[in-house]
């Protein structure tokens, strides 16, 4: 009698511990901030199947949402996004920041202020008379010359719909941020990279869609922080959702191979055949 008592026990206990409710957890330490600085938003989902995205929503003090990305979960069910100022700032006010997940009823909700700016102050530059003389000499230009600290590239099949963006920078400890923007202005997509030990990236971009209905070129702008020098664009060019190639060697070919025929049916034309 003990032991089917014990087995009725266990039958009814072990749903309750294999069986964890899904949840999603969002959290920063970051709940007053000035105009210009940075957020860190961390959070958590449990119980659900992880190889699915967070969605991620940051709406304004007057209600606009300003970012919705689609965060990748780690592993252990954990995810972050650091939220960057809007240009040029962000507003004084209460933001509210978001999280959902498709398997999880509910959703995560944080709230940080912005209670002051903090504009960035520019040094004066007084100019001499013989320093204006000397605006146009290479020595002026020393700047123009600086390598930029971020770099960025594409990789693509000619007519394909995957853009694998490969980037690099000097400095590996703060999140990349990259937007896209379509040949009008309009933002295609926004998300965020994390550089590794040797400050490299990448990310695939896919094309095709309602987004990308429009032909022309898409402009990829990737950004580090707040300063201007960690800072790169790149342009592709889409043709009805597809990757045209750059005009390269192939292209120059088909223009030759082009021309040539022109100057020999020209060449046909006025050839004058004697009569005998």
């Amino acid at each position: 009698m003990l032991k089917i008592a014990l087995l009725v026990l266990i039958a009814i206990s072990v749903p309750v511990v294999a069986f964890a409710e899904p949840m999603i957890e969002l959290s920063t330490t970051q709940t007053e901030i000035n105009s210009l600085d940075t957020v860190l938003v961390v959070g958590k989902v449990t119980g659900v199947a992880t190889f699915k995205p967070v969605t991620l929503t940051v709406t304004s003090p007057d209600g606009v949402v300003v970012y919705s990305p689609n965060l990748t979960v780690n592993t252990d069910g954990t995810f972050r996004w650091l939220v960057q100022p809007t240009l040029p700032s962000f507003q004084i006010g209460v933001y509210t920041v978001t999280a959902s997940h498709e398997e999880i009823g509910n959703i995560a909700k944080i709230q940080f202020s912005v209670v002051g700016s903090n504009p960035i102050p520019k040094s004066p530059v007084i100019k001499s008379p013989e320093s204006n003389m000397m605006d146009n000499t290479p020595e002026s230009n020393m700047a123009d010359k600086i390598p930029n600290p971020i770099t960025l590239s594409t990789k693509f099949e000619n007519g394909g719909n995957k853009v694998t963006l490969i980037g690099s920078t000097t400095s590996s400890v703060t999140d990349i941020t990259y937007r896209i923007i379509s040949p009008n202005g309009n933002l295609i997509s926004v998300g965020q990279l994390t550089p590794d030990a040797d400050g490299g990236f990448s990310t695939e971009i896919v094309t095709g869609g309602p987004q990308w209905k429009e032909n022309g070129m898409y402009t990829i702008t990737a950004n580090q922080g707040l300063s201007s020098e960690h800072k790169q664009s790149i342009q592709i060019e889409i043709d009805n959702g597809v990757v045209v190639p750059e005009f390269g060697s192939i292209a120059v070919m088909i223009l030759a191979v082009a021309i040539i025929s022109i100057i020999v049916v020209s060449s046909k034309s006025r050839l004058i055949i004697p009569q005998y």
